[in-house]
């Protein structure tokens, strides 16, 4: 089997623990298997070059900050191909240059287009553990490095495991799985099986942080068989996997949340065509992704207030595009709301259960929850609340719809 195996940044975070990664990858080569290994920068090294880019720049420049940035990886794919040279395994170390990892040039959270993986092809065929710094790749003309955005090894990982045609890839990580919610918050929260592409993917956008959202589409998209499991025992892990009947039958799956959100309003916005347009084109060219988007008439049917949330992490560029927009328009101004969570609930389940939706609001009213926004698909549904309650409504929800009963 061709298996690739991706570690994140508490696998592989001080020498100790690369060393049991290298110890686990041989455990895997001498089953027979050959292996690619996928590496993030050891824990904190990515926000202490962060911090270190803000010390002699408040606003860096985005290509410096990926070129610094992808050096992270780069140290512990190095570190972690000696470790395996060391128990007597032939091991190289790719940068994604290397790798052949093509992407588009939107600098910080780019996009990959293509992976040749000639080299890594020719080392597999000559018994080498290719060993892969996760979260970079490099511009189509091969002049600029270009990174993933956050969580972007995963990405990393199942792209490649695509492009080699792998028969696994396995996500290690902290955790033993996708449970039905973060156990921090609910000690009774059950690991899953097996979850589909689907719910994971929603999980995924809503909060959870087993896996990067885009990873999962990809892997949904391709049908990579993908694993989440622990680096620190060998329990199994929780298998994504396609729906089948068997998980139709469960209404809810997961609860999760993400504190990381900021809602933006422009208010008293003219009421006519093309202005909701206006706004969110500048905002997509920005590259900046808006997750809800709420729309109230005011009773003079004259004006309206618009509301969207997005990542705090593009809080500076998305609220200056916002109060460029309502100048423009006359409008009535802008507020930001920073104290605002995202709690969901998931599950294919929900296609063929009615009341799922009425349900959470009855909980969240009966815990004294205000809901301000709502967002729902076939299998999800969402609420904007005040982050001081997460919690609490993430414990109501889970013994709602009685999660840890399996």
């Amino acid at each position: 089997m061709l298996i690739v195996q991706k570690y994140g940044g508490t696998s592989v975070a001080d020498i100790e623990r690369i060393k049991a990664v290298a110890e686990r990858v041989a455990k895997t080569v001498e089953a027979g298997n050959q292996v690619v290994v996928v590496v993030s920068a050891m824990a904190g090294e990515t926000d202490k070059l962060i911090e270190l880019a803000h010390q002699v720049n408040p606003s860096p420049g985005e290509r410096e900050m990926d070129l610094l940035l992808s050096s992270g990886e780069r140290v512990t794919s190095a570190l972690t191909a000696m470790a395996i040279q060391a128990l007597g395994y032939k091991a190289i170390a790719l940068t994604g240059r290397q790798m052949g990892i093509v992407t588009d040039s939107v600098h910080t959270k780019a996009k990959i287009e293509r992976i040749t993986g000639e080299r890594a092809f020719q080392a597999l065929k000559d018994g080498y553990v290719v060993v892969v710094a996760g979260f970079q790749g490099v511009t189509e003309e091969g002049e600029d490095v270009t990174t993933l955005g956050r969580g972007g090894s995963d990405l990393t990982a199942v792209a490649i495991a695509w492009a080699l045609n792998a028969d696994l890839c396995e996500i290690y990580t902290d955790v033993e799985g996708v449970f039905t919610t973060d156990p921090n918050i609910v000690p009774e929260a059950r690991k899953l099986q097996r979850i589909s592409y689907e719910e994971m993917l929603e999980l995924a956008s809503s909060g959870a942080k087993v896996l990067q959202t885009r990873s999962v589409e990809l892997a949904m998209k391709y049908n990579v068989p993908l694993v989440v499991r622990s680096s620190f025992n060998d329990k199994p892990g929780t298998y994504v996997c396609k729906e089948d009947k068997e998980m139709e039958k469960v209404m809810v799956s997961g609860v999760a949340y993400d504190k990381n959100q900021v809602k933006i309003t422009i208010l008293k916005v003219p009421d006519r065509p093309g202005i909701a347009a206006r706004l969110f084109k500048q905002i997509a060219d920005a590259n900046i992704v808006v997750d809800m988007i709420v729309q109230n008439i005011s009773s003079d049917g004259q004006s309206t207030d618009i509301s969207f949330t997005v990542p705090k992490t593009d809080r500076e560029r998305a609220v200056e595009i916002a109060q460029r927009v309502s100048s423009e328009l006359g409008a009535g101004g802008v507020v930001v709301d920073e104290n605002i969570a995202k709690v969901s609930i998931v599950g294919v389940g929900m296609k063929t259960h009615s009341g799922v939706a009425a349900k959470m609001f009855e909980t969240l009213a009966e815990h004294g929850i205000n809901i301000m926004m709502i967002s729902t698909s076939e299998i999800k549904v969402s609420c904007v609340i005040n982050d001081k309650y997460t919690e609490l409504a993430v414990r109501a929800l889970h013994e709602a719809f009685n999660l840890k009963e399996g």
